[in-house]
């Protein structure tokens, strides 16, 4: 009996890691014997799937390097050969980076705005600013996009784009000097507005029913009229005249509105209830921006973002300095974080009283 026993524990005892003859070393034996190992040829083709990925990588970088290289010599070569073209080529170049660029930026604001349910007015000053700006700059971008749609107009597209830049180009694709020179001229325009918008004031200062204020207002367009710098406290001071009629923003005469709709760059060529319309969203929204740069700080803003928010309140300040944006940045923040929603026409004549003064008195 004891004999079989032994005869029987001896297979086990065979199959058992370790050097002792016991039962659990056994079957742990067994147990390891009868798992599966890889075969042999799934071994060999996780290495060569391995290999080929590595080589493929190589391949790719090396095209990549190569592709960089030729690229380089293109440019080189334009710019000896051709340095006007060169500049073309490499504004448009550094606008389709930067365009795809804005384009990420603006999809990671508007997925925040999504998960956090945030409206635009609950926005920083900067998002705000970014997706304002990129909403203009594809509503500019439509009529060239509808001209491209039917076969073989590219050719077209490219005249047009090179003879008229400043009206179908975005911003992203003009040059420097460009740049520079397409604000002079879109301030211009805004500009010839000015003296149409101080004349309806004055008009319409005629027929209000508050003597006091009436004789203020049309001492202050009087003012504007011969040159001088008006004060925030005295736009302040006739305030409620802006609320109603005839000064409030849907009883003012229609010349009046669109001269205001040409100082903000928006077109005049709609019917009086559009203009109205458009025209007050586009001054409520620079209220928002007003409040959210005060809550950021102007000591935060960088020189080119100064000079932005001076120009879309319709000071033209490619040609000034950042402590004279901020003074006047300063001087209309006074203003118009003060005004309420009701008061939005008082805002958009204020524009213009601030800015035109401030740049005759720079003259």
């Amino acid at each position: 009996m004891a004999l079989s026993r032994v005869g029987c524990r001896w297979p086990l005892w065979r199959l058992g890691p370790g050097p002792g003859p016991g039962p659990s070393a056994g079957l742990s034996r067994a147990r390891g014997l009868l798992e599966p190992r890889p075969a042999w040829g799934a071994t060999r083709s996780s290495v060569c799937y391995r290999s080929t990925k590595a080589g493929s990588r190589s391949i790719l970088a090396a095209l990549v390097s190569k592709a960089k290289h030729i690229n380089g010599r293109y440019e080189r070569f334009l710019e000896r050969t051709f340095p006007r073209f060169y500049v073309l080529y490499a504004t448009f170049t550094k606008g389709v980076q930067a365009l795809f660029l804005e384009v990420k930026e603006i999809r990671k604001i508007k997925s925040k705005m999504s998960h956090q349910r945030l409206s635009v007015q609950q926005l920083p000053y900067r998002e705000m600013e970014r997706l304002r700006q990129f909403r203009r700059d594809v509503i500019k971008a439509i009529p060239i996009g509808v001209i491209a749609i039917p076969p073989f107009a590219n050719f077209l597209v490219i005249v047009l784009m090179y003879f008229f830049p400043r009206q179908l180009l975005i911003r992203y694709f003009w040059t420097p000097n460009q740049q520079v020179e397409f604000l002079d001229a879109y301030d211009a325009i805004r500009r010839d507005s000015y003296p149409g918008v101080v004349e309806s004031l004055a008009l319409a200062a005629r027929s209000l029913p508050e003597p006091q204020l009436q004789k203020r207002l049309q001492e202050l367009c009087a003012e504007v009229q011969q040159g001088s710098q008006p004060r925030v406290a005295e736009l302040y001071a006739v305030r409620s005249l802006f609320s109603g009629s005839p000064l409030g923003l849907n009883k003012l005469r229609v010349s009046h509105v669109k001269a205001l709709s040409q100082v903000l760059f928006l077109t005049p060529h709609l019917p009086a209830f559009f203009l109205r319309h458009r025209l007050r969203s586009h001054v409520l929204e620079i209220r928002h921006l007003d409040r959210a740069m005060l809550r950021l700080g102007l000591g935060q803003l960088s020189e080119e973002e100064l000079k932005a928010a001076c120009y879309l309140r319709g000071l033209n300040s490619t040609h000034l300095g950042m402590s004279e944006c901020r003074a006047w940045l300063e001087q209309w923040l006074g203003l118009s974080c003060k005004l309420q929603a009701s008061e939005a026409s008082l805002l958009a004549n204020s524009m213009v009283l601030l800015s035109l003064n401030y740049v005759r008195a720079k003259e």
